[in-house]
């Protein structure tokens, strides 16, 4: 036979389940604002019925609900949309980063402008045309100084700009890796306080709430894996259980940086302590360690991680590392000697690249300057002499390293500036009329640069031979420098681009996770009356078992008195 008392029992499960259900609700409300918090509800799950199976059972026609009871606090959350968002968010990482880079070359560059290198070297062709009309003017020869000064101070600008701007990539480069670092160690540390609160039964949503963000903060750094182990105990069938976290490079290879008892640390440095800032004494990146740690924090091994493939390109895993890995400079392969048959060691970068090319353009500049200009003469007569020079590169670097940011103007006066291509008239007088050589110079930028090429000379029987060590072997200076302000524009665009269109899918992947998991206070507001309605339909409840308790206690039994 049931209690008397049982539906007093029914009622109290009721009132004390939907007072949970109301404080989980207040709890959404409050943290509607709180940076990756996912809504919580509870899981309503009824009691067991009355009677249970067996021999001693009461005879009565079936079984009798005995309430609700909370089965858990759960938080709403869809992990395939989470997925979703860090691929796209990894990739905004790393297109973010290169796209940062191109434009802060293009803005150096300043092409095309008044005032980029294009417009300057165009004004030195054209001083240099003014001066082969009237080489004897002394104005004419003083403006074509002052253009090749103007020249010489592009090169040098935009060559200490790019290596500057660099330096500070690599400034982001440590500051980067160390709040990766900083992200790592926070979520070893948010891992080991969910395999503590995990075994005794409960969920500990909002620990999943911090691990869940940092994942998010983490990825936009670095391409990374998870995989879930259980916490062991008495674990709820629904714990998420302990991350353990990967890095995934691009050949899909996996290295494990989290797991449940050790977490990993990106250094520079083969040894200890862990080193985040870029090595000063290089002006690239070379390697990269990780350094283990257990709970205590007490450092152990140091291991190598790959970062160049053997292609020569980078194969640390995508993200804004990579980005920016990219843009100040590695270990690779490259062209360096010109002959486009084969690769040559050398630093590879946003920006170290576009300090080759201007090096190339210095250096080769320089050199078809200064020998077509041997082979003029000057208002006296006398043979033209070097108008440019260079720094000689280090040992093992190219002819050309370094040209763009030393190139100037060697102690020159504007009478020695070889315009006429013969030295004397038939009569001993000096031909400072003869502007010939004035308009070899000024074709320079339109000549093929072929190895071997032979040039005729415009008012004179010599020729001028291209160097077969010049570094720009196709085409002529102009088209060469078109070319790579091209390729600029092209690489600057695309990533621009990928960037947008990240951008766009990984909004719309945030408003789906958001529909998901974020608290609406319209929907939070009709719980809350729900579960009030509730509460009080089972408050009523003990009051209508009371009055049935009071009818059977005090008004049975009292007949006939």
């Amino acid at each position: 036979m049931r209690s008397t008392f049982m539906g007093l029992e029914v009622a109290k499960r009721g009132m004390f389940t939907q007072q949970s259900a109301l404080y989980v609700t207040g709890h959404n409300i409050s943290n509607a604002n709180t940076p990756g918090f996912s809504r919580q509800r509870i899981n309503f799950q009824t009691t067991t019925p009355y009677p249970a199976v067996g021999l001693n059972r009461p005879n009565i026609p079936g079984q009798m609900g005995t309430g609700v009871e909370a089965g858990s606090v759960q938080r709403i959350r869809d992990s395939f949309l989470d997925v979703q968002y860090r691929t796209e968010n990894t990739k905004l990482g790393y297109w973010s980063a290169r796209a940062d880079a191109l434009t802060k070359v293009e803005d150096i560059m300043n092409e095309p402008t008044e005032e980029g290198l294009a417009a300057t070297m165009t004004e030195l062709w054209q001083s240099l045309e003014d001066l082969a009309s009237s080489s004897e003017n002394e104005g004419a020869r003083g403006v074509v100084l002052e253009r090749l000064q103007s020249v010489t101070d592009t090169f040098n600008y935009m060559s200490d700009s790019l290596t500057a701007v660099k330096k500070d990539f690599g400034n982001q480069i440590g500051v980067t890796l160390s709040a990766a670092n900083s992200v790592i160690q926070k979520l070893f540390d948010v891992n080991v306080q969910i395999s503590e609160v995990e075994p005794n039964g409960y969920l500990p949503n909002d620990l999943y709430d911090e691990r869940d963000r940092l994942v998010d903060e983490l990825s936009q750094y670095m391409n990374i894996s998870i995989e879930t182990e259980e916490s062991g105990g008495n674990d709820s069938p629904i714990a998420e259980g302990i991350f353990k976290i990967s890095i995934v490079d691009t050949a899909g290879n996996k290295t494990e940086i989290i797991n449940k008892t050790e977490y990993k640390q990106f250094s520079f440095s083969a040894s200890l302590p862990v080193t985040t800032d870029v090595p000063a004494n290089s002006n690239r990146i070379d390697e990269m360690h990780l350094v283990a740690y257990d709970k205590s924090d007490t450092a152990g091994a140091v291991t190598p991680i790959s970062l160049i493939d053997s292609n020569g390109a980078v194969s640390f895993s995508q993200g804004e590392i990579r980005g920016l890995i990219e843009a100040y400079g590695y270990k690779g392969n490259k062209d360096t000697d010109g002959d486009a048959t084969t690769l040559e060691e050398a630093t590879v970068g946003t920006f170290q690249n576009m300090i080759d090319e201007l090096d190339k353009l210095a250096y080769s500049l320089k050199e078809l300057f200064n020998g077509i200009h041997k082979l003029g003469y000057d208002a006296e007569g006398n043979a033209g002499k070097d108008i440019f020079e260079t720094d000689t590169p280090a040992a093992g670097l190219p002819v050309y390293a370094g040209a763009a940011g030393s190139i100037r103007i060697s102690a020159i006066t504007s009478k020695e500036i070889a315009a006429s291509a013969v030295p004397k008239n038939a009569d001993g007088s000096v031909n400072i009329g003869d502007g010939k050589n004035a308009l070899n110079l000024a074709n320079i930028g339109s000549h093929l640069l072929n190895p071997g090429n032979v040039i005729e000379l415009l008012g004179t029987t010599n020729t001028y031979t291209i160097p077969t060590d010049l570094p720009i072997k196709t085409g002529s200076l102009n088209s060469f420098y078109e070319g790579v302000i091209g390729r600029l524009g092209v690489d600057s665009q695309q990533a621009s681009r990928m960037e947008r269109n990240v951008n766009v899918l990984l909004g719309a992947v945030q408003t789906n996770r958001d529909s998901v998991s974020s608290v609406s206070l319209d929907e939070e507001m009709t719980n809350l009356i729900k579960f009030q309605h509730a509460y009080n339909g089972a408050a009523r409840m003990i009051t209508i078992v009371d009055e049935v308790l009071d009818k059977i206690i005090n008004g049975m039994g009292v007949a006939g008195r």
